[in-house]
């Protein structure tokens, strides 16, 4: 015989023990997952904040103006091509207004029917082979042939400009990119100087002195005479190119080497008393200026 308040009653009183315990492991399980959920959470937030964007930018007027670092290096070409041509910096803003409306500044293989490269040329409309065009310093010489021949260019708008060279079917559509054309062509035509900077990880390899050499004498034409000095620095000579301001072509020439710096794993670029840093992204006083009109390119070191 089973009395009242015996053992019936302890298992009642048990199983309610047991799910109070269930139930606060399931809330403390409950409470840990969560917690481990805010703690990435908060572990995302500070690895955001500790790993700033990796771009390029030019400043004009108090304004920076943002690039991902693959289109700079396509700046620093079709700029670097109308500095060795002796053309005004206005071509490099419309060639810059025309390459972002079109490409965005990179090389695709594809496009509106059989346009490709840069600026989207068509082969079916004569300016080349498809292997032609996707050769990026035929294409931007073959743009800046085409601009070369429209007669006042120069004081053209940017957008008409690009327009009476391209055909395009939104005639428009160039004047959005005009301000950042321009922040970048004064930059890197060398008329604004210290304004081009590039906010950049640490490399993750060595830099090939001889890289850089190639990629100058590529983007200048060989009218920039560059050399490997016995540091490893490649010093870049810019007197050869067209104009008889030193400055502003050391200038050019300094910004140009900002610019190609991701791929080329360029950690200091040295002009005059100057020196942009890779670790500060920024210019400032150089502990060593350079020589007069020349420009100091060192890359990163074997680890």
């Amino acid at each position: 015989m089973t009395s009242r308040g015996t053992p019936a009653g302890r298992g009642r009183s048990a199983g309610r023990r047991l799910g109070r315990a269930v139930g606060g492991t399931v809330l403390l399980a409950l409470a840990v997952g969560g917690a481990g959920l805010g703690i990435a959470a908060v572990l995302d937030r500070v690895d955001l904040a500790a790993a700033p964007p990796v771009r390029c930018a030019a400043e004009q007027d108090g304004t920076r103006w943002y690039l991902a670092t693959d289109q700079a290096e396509t700046a620093a070409l079709l700029t670097a091509t109308t500095v060795h041509r002796g053309m005004p910096a206005r071509a490099a803003t419309i060639a810059l207004a025309t390459g972002l409306q079109e490409s965005k500044l990179r090389n695709i293989d594809y496009g509106d029917r059989d346009s490709v490269g840069i600026f989207q040329q068509r082969p079916s409309q004569g300016w080349g082979s498809v292997e032609e065009i996707m050769d990026p310093v035929y294409s931007t010489n073959a743009f800046l042939d085409a601009l070369d021949r429209v007669d006042g260019y120069q004081e053209m708008e940017v957008t008409v400009a690009a327009q009476t060279v391209q055909r395009s079917a939104f005639p428009d559509a160039y004047a959005q990119h005009e301000a950042r054309s321009r922040a970048w062509a004064s930059g890197l035509t060398g008329w604004s100087a210290a304004t081009v900077t590039c906010d950049l990880r640490e490399p993750d390899g060595a830099g090939d002195p001889a890289g850089v050499v190639a990629r100058a004498e590529r983007d200048f034409a060989g009218a920039v005479r560059a050399t490997v000095a016995a540091s490893g620095v490649v010093v870049l000579d810019g007197s050869a190119l067209p104009g008889d301001d030193a400055g502003r072509t050391g200038w050019a020439l300094a910004h140009w080497a900002v610019a190609v710096a991701a791929q080329h794993h360029v950690v200091e670029v040295v002009h005059d008393d100057l020196r942009w840093d890779r670790a500060a992204g920024v210019w400032a006083p150089a502990p060593e200026p350079g020589a007069a009109g020349e420009v100091r390119v060192r890359v990163a070191g074997p680890r």
